[in-house]
């Protein structure tokens, strides 16, 4: 199994906080919700690193999970990660029968937490994802892993992430904060209906929390609270030092 190293992105408290609410609230969805699909609306909205922080996040919970790079069209993953594409089977070598499902898996720097990559760019994605193999992967790798977070493209712009909505326990939308509007919103929402997937929620990504009347109240608040407390912490820890 390959192994590639996960790089460690720095997050503010707030981001932090924000990864560990979705978590928790991920997981209180049930446990039958184990393979998920996360798509949004149009490219750049932030999919891609909410997939990976989240499986992330769950493996660091002590969870079995396993990230699946299903944007064939235009992946961002290898970019995250430390590795030399030489050597690297992925997605798209196991749906036209070049490898094993075995020899797709790659292990991560990070504890329970494996990926499988997109692999080379197909001609035919949505024919790839629909087919027998994808199918066999998912049933395979069901009853392996506590969690499975498939990263798909945009659905506002190909029907992709529907044909893997299909299979999947749910489905989670990632919007971006100010530039999707709320009727192109509610037609990828309609779009990933049709595919009898429950949508568990929706991220709202980007948000600037500068200009939120949250931010001015918690942000003060548990600031204010939690760095008191912060400061005396660090000052009992230097005492203790000495």
């Amino acid at each position: 199994m390959n192994q590639v190293t996960v790089k460690n992105e720095t997050m503010g408290y707030q981001i932090s906080e924000a990864y560990k609410s979705l978590r928790t609230n991920f997981q209180f969805c049930g446990e039958d919700k184990k393979v998920i699909a996360i798509t949004s609306c149009t490219m750049n909205e932030g999919k891609s690193s909410i997939s990976m922080q989240l499986a992330v996040s769950l493996a660091e919970s002590g969870k079995h999970v396993l990230l699946i790079d299903a944007d064939l069209r235009k992946s961002v993953l290898m970019g995250r990660t430390k590795v030399s594409q030489k050597g690297i089977m992925g997605l798209t070598h196991f749906l036209t029968g070049q490898c094993t499902i075995q020899e797709t898996i790659c292990a991560t720097s990070v504890k329970n937490f494996h990926l499988i990559y997109s692999g080379p760019f197909p001609p035919n994605p949505a024919e790839l994802l629909g087919g027998k193999y994808f199918k066999s992967l998912i049933e395979a790798i069901r009853n392996v892993y506590d969690y499975v977070i498939i990263d798909t493209p945009p659905l506002g712009s190909v029907i992709d992430s529907a044909i893997i909505a299909e299979i999947c326990d749910g489905a989670i939308m990632v919007i971006e904060s100010g530039v999707i509007s709320y009727r192109f919103a509610q037609e990828v929402k309609k779009q990933l209906e049709k595919s009898n997937c429950p949508i568990l929620g929706v991220v709202l990504n980007k948000v600037d929390m500068h200009k939120q009347s949250y931010e001015k109240y918690h942000g003060r608040y548990y600031g204010r609270h939690y760095g008191k407390y912060q400061g005396k912490y660090e000052e009992k820890s230097e005492e203790s030092k000495e």
